[in-house]
């Protein structure tokens, strides 16, 4: 299992990224969450198998098509998500 923790930045927030990102990660198996931050980003906790993980945070590079995806941080996380995956509120 891998959890990682992604910082999204370009045009990402109000063009339906988080929707993506939740179908995504659904479809993936994936647990943890979504959400805006109020500096334009969106942050994203994913744990699942590798290579479910590495799925998602391709096609989080890629973003929906009205999206412009400027870069995809990605760090290492210790913290367990609930099960499921969710979009949660703007931090």
């Amino acid at each position: 299992m891998r959890t990682v923790r992604l910082i999204v930045h370009g045009r990402v927030q109000g063009v339906g990224f988080r929707h993506f990102v939740a179908n995504a990660a659904r479809r993936l198996g994936l647990d943890g969450w979504v959400r805006n931050r109020l500096d334009g980003t969106v942050e994203v906790l994913a744990r699942g198998s590798l290579p479910a993980v590495e799925e998602l945070i391709a096609e989080c590079r890629q973003g929906p098509p009205a999206s412009i995806v400027g870069g995809v941080a990605v760090a290492e996380a210790d913290e367990v998500p609930p099960e499921g995956f969710r979009q949660t509120e703007t931090v």
